[in-house]
């Protein structure tokens, strides 16, 4: 099996996949929380199906109390809706009025703090992302030539990255035509993702590693691709015990993980091929395009 002279095919199918939830993401974003984005979020159960009547009764409640709708969300006898931040008494208020209803849930996050959520976000995903790149080109120093501790690292972000677009795509898709939205759990999703791509990614670079100190007169894409071959086994086990479980979780798991569950089994599907046939495929060609430039 030779992975390494179809590595252009896989990068087209990595583009076929991404291109579909980048286009979603920069045409409707994501669906964020109220983590994020600061308001209230009410949740109102019904004896039966909620019909018209009983979204029209509570939008004109939040609305004499001057409070402002950004969303409702129906799901059988569940009303769900997303305001401007409510207080203790506005949500009683809300109760004593509509009394057909038992209240599920009330959550009201202010908007500094959804602010502060948003930024310690970001700066979580990007610092990994640089301890790693430093990490692998410390780790892998010792590497023979032609190869590049700094390539390494690099590419084990680019297959990173990779699997974080895939995860965040899907969710704009979903967030969009489903109403899904993306909270605290989903970044916690991603970093775990992260955690598990470069693990995955470490293990084939490892032994890119030994082999090369083995056979060093050995052309660099055979060495590779003898690599890839010699771990996917391995790689795939692994990912196939962790799916398995992420699948129990997500049929018996509750409502509350579902889409926590989801993002993993995305990114953790992503990641297994991103290790096997993007990132070691995309070391092969920097150093064959490294190697004209120096002919």
């Amino acid at each position: 099996m030779d992975i390494i002279s179809k590595k252009y095919i896989y990068f087209a199918i990595s583009l076929f996949i991404l291109l579909p939830g980048l286009i979603a993401l920069l045409l409707f974003g994501l669906k964020l929380s109220i983590e994020f984005t600061g308001g209230s979020r009410v949740s109102l159960s019904y004896s039966s199906k909620v019909g018209s009547s009983q979204v029209i009764a509570v939008r004109k409640n939040l609305e004499s109390q001057k409070i402002k709708i950004i969303s409702t969300q129906l799901s059988g006898s569940v009303l769900t809706v997303r305001t401007s931040p409510m207080t203790q008494s506005q949500d009683e208020k809300l109760l004593s009025q509509i009394k057909e209803a038992k209240q599920e849930e009330f959550e009201t996050i202010g908007p500094t703090i959804g602010k502060e959520i948003t930024s310690n976000a970001f700066k979580a995903i990007i610092f990994a992302s640089i301890l790693i790149i430093f990490y692998i080109t410390w780790a892998f120093r010792s590497v023979p030539q032609p190869a590049s501790s700094f390539r390494f690292g690099v590419c084990a972000i680019a297959a990173l990255i990779h699997d974080v677009l895939v995860v965040v795509g899907i969710f704009a898709i979903l967030g969009h035509f489903f109403n899904v939205e993306v909270d605290s759990m989903f970044v916690t999703a991603l970093l775990t993702v992260i955690g598990f791509s470069v693990h995955d990614t470490i293990v084939v670079f490892d032994r890119i590693r030994e082999n090369l100190k083995r056979s060093p007169g050995t052309p660099f894409d055979k060495v590779v691709n003898e690599s890839i071959l010699q771990t996917l086994d391995r790689s795939l086990n692994t990912s196939l015990t962790v799916i398995l479980v992420l699948t129990a979780m997500l049929l018996f798991g509750g409502d509350s993980i579902r889409w926590f569950v989801v993002a993993l089994l995305v990114g953790i599907i992503s990641g297994t091929y991103s290790s096997i046939f993007n990132a070691a495929p995309l070391l092969v060609l920097w150093q064959q395009l490294s190697s004209k430039k120096k002919n």
